[in-house]
């Protein structure tokens, strides 16, 4: 709180004394964001700054927040988008680009052909498990990309790999690029990142008991769920409980490793995986031109440089767990008391924004830039090419930064002046049928803008202010908010531009929009039912 500014005191009706005309008013940032990347199709940035330049003339001329505070809320909503979020995203890009420049990931891309030769199998391993994986330490449409052009090499016709590898990801979305949608999700709402992470880890690992069985049907139909149910059932139930432990116990950072590694450890362990696909199943599946490259040889010794840069991430992340260590880790974090600003809500109670906290060394980015180095020693890339790779990295990210900066810019104030606090006073005249629409909310968001950081920036307050104001559990929304909004990753135009790019469909988003549409929507109303059960005593049992 700083001292040397003026109080702001929010208003939840500021205009007319009306909380209708004022929810309306206020909703006007969120509907311009919507509007211009649904339907006007402009880039994701370009709407972010658009929608933050309305949310800043909402909060000026509607609700009176001086636009010095309103400028300040926005510069800390950027700082937060910068720091931790872009940093955790960022490292993690560089590791995969430093295992691209030696060719180490062509290496383990190889080690997972020759794990099984059933394209369902397959279809498992790398979509599911290692696109989660990928989820873990990057997220951002990278799984999708990649996990479709690796799909393509093991021979699947490209729509076939397209199509599966959006479905996929949708289970380990929520703890994506090392947790930044609940960690942004626990900072604009205010809640305890352990709370949010824990009710988050009881709804999405119900989600991954099914999407494997999902994949073997979309792979081979009825068959394959016939044939390889077990393995596939085996593989989401490992998955499913080590999220949920981690989730719960252990570290929402750590939650999709630790999934995606007990999914893969599943699947290696069940026999069925080892049996050799028939002929009929490889003909119907592998329609399309396998690579020669998978057959080549690796030494062993590069197997395991292959696979080193993700092992070091979790030995790293799991001695940051440790109390002793992350008791000395947690010593280097900055709580700072914002600059002119001091903002306090209708109760006169102070807003969370006014202080400023800054986990230097305790943050996933500077464990991942810990574990980046160390790769960099193990795949032997010299000092001068991985700072270059960084480098590269920042650069290609620079309008996701831009979109990311923007939408928390936005996120803030609208926080910070009071906007989502007002229709999330208006929304919640839902009531009960709140519990039913609080994933739709976080579905359409992700849907819209892509990401389910995005989403939770835009949105997670309002589900917060909204369940207070109908006496449902905030924990619960909010974690719905997240968890909706993973299923509508796989149908948002930046995720099935990046599929039909990587695979050679360009132009063809319609298409594969139609194929995945359905399931979207089918998983969509199931986590509309465990919402609204977990909000009720049928399902109350199973929150923290």
């Amino acid at each position: 709180m700083d001292p040397g500014a003026p109080v702001y005191v929010q208003e939840l009706r500021p205009v007319a004394g009306s909380l209708g005309l004022s929810a309306l008013v206020a909703a006007l940032p969120l509907v311009i964001v919507l509007v211009l990347l649904g339907v006007a199709r402009v880039k994701a940035h370009v709407a972010g700054l658009t929608g933050l330049l309305a949310a800043a003339l909402v909060a000026w001329l509607a609700y009176g927040m001086p636009v010095g505070q309103t400028l300040s809320g926005a510069a800390q909503g950027a700082a937060f988008g910068l720091f931790p979020i872009l940093w955790i995203v960022v490292n993690a890009l560089w590791v995969y680009r430093m295992t691209v420049h030696t060719r180490h990931f062509d290496v383990l891309r190889r080690s997972f052909g020759r794990l099984s030769d059933d394209p369902r199998i397959q279809a498992l391993v790398v979509a599911f498990c290692f696109g989660a994986l990928l989820e873990a330490l990057a997220g951002f449409g990278a799984p999708v990309a990649i996990c479709a052009v690796m799909l393509v090499a093991l021979g699947f016709d490209p729509v076939r790999a397209a199509f599966v590898a959006l479905v996929a990801n949708t289970a380990p979305v929520a703890f994506g690029a090392m947790g930044t949608p609940v960690v942004t999700l626990a900072q604009v709402t205010g809640l305890p990142l352990d709370s949010v992470a824990s009710v988050v880890g009881r709804q999405t690992p119900l989600l991954a008991l099914v999407v494997p069985l999902v994949l073997v049907v979309l792979v081979d139909g009825r068959r394959g769920l016939r044939e390889t149910w077990v393995p596939a059932l085996a593989c989401g139930t490992a998955f499913a409980a080590a999220q949920f432990v981690a989730a719960n116990h252990f570290s929402a950072q750590l939650a999709d490793i630790a999934a995606s590694l007990a999914g893969a450890a599943a699947l290696v362990a069940v026999p069925h995986t080892r049996v050799p696909a028939t002929q009929a199943v490889r003909v119907h599946v592998l329609t399309g031109a396998r690579s020669e490259e998978l057959d080549e040889p690796d030494p062993r010794p590069e197997i395991v440089r292959a696979y080193a840069p993700y092992a070091l991430i979790v030995v790293i992340f799991s001695v940051a767990q440790i109390p002793a260590v992350k008791d000395r880790l947690a010593r280097a974090t900055r709580t700072v008391d914002w600059p002119f600003l001091d903002v306090v809500g209708p109760d006169g109670a102070p807003a969370g924004g006014n202080v400023f906290t800054w986990p230097v060394l305790s943050t996933g980015g500077t464990l991942v830039l810990l574990a980046g180095a160390a790769t960099a020693a193990v795949l032997g890339v010299h000092a001068r090419v991985a700072l270059r790779e960084w480098v590269s990295t920042v650069r290609e990210l620079r309008f996701a930064m831009l979109t990311v900066t923007s939408l928390l810019a936005l996120a803030y104030v609208m926080n910070l002046s009071g906007q989502a606090a007002t229709i999330g006073h208006f929304v919640a005249a839902a009531g009960p049928g709140l519990a039913f629409l609080s994933p739709v909310l976080g579905w359409f968001g992700v849907a819209v803008t892509g990401s389910d950081t995005s989403a939770n920036a835009l949105f997670g307050a309002l589900q917060v202010t909204a369940a207070r104001e109908s006496g449902l559990s905030p924990e619960l929304l909010a974690a719905a908010n997240t968890s909706g909004g993973v299923l509508g990753k796989m149908i948002s135009p930046q995720n099935l531009t990046i599929a039909c790019a990587a695979v050679g469909l360009a132009g063809r988003e319609g298409d594969l929009l139609r194929k995945v549409l359905p399931w979207s929507l089918g998983l969509l109303l199931a986590m509309c039912l465990i919402v609204v059960g977990q909000s009720s005593p049928l399902l109350d049992w199973t929150l923290p």
